[in-house]
């Protein structure tokens, strides 16, 4: 039922990602009044010469 997808700047851990798929599932589940199973999470890694904020990119950071 409900797909989350999360984009950020690659490097962030495994165990990073594990812990806030748990709670965004389960907090999810509870707002929406779902099974956690039914709760999808993509994660997209962005390299950071693909995304800019404030006009520069964020390798030139």
């Amino acid at each position: 039922m409900p797909m989350i997808k999360v984009e950020l700047l690659k490097g962030r851990s495994i165990e990073q990602k594990r812990e806030f798929a748990e709670v965004v599932t389960r907090e999810t589940a509870r707002i929406l009044k779902c099974r956690p199973e039914v709760v999808d999470i993509v994660f997209h890694d962005i390299e950071p010469h693909d995304w800019a904020n404030g006009g520069k990119l964020t390798s030139d950071k």
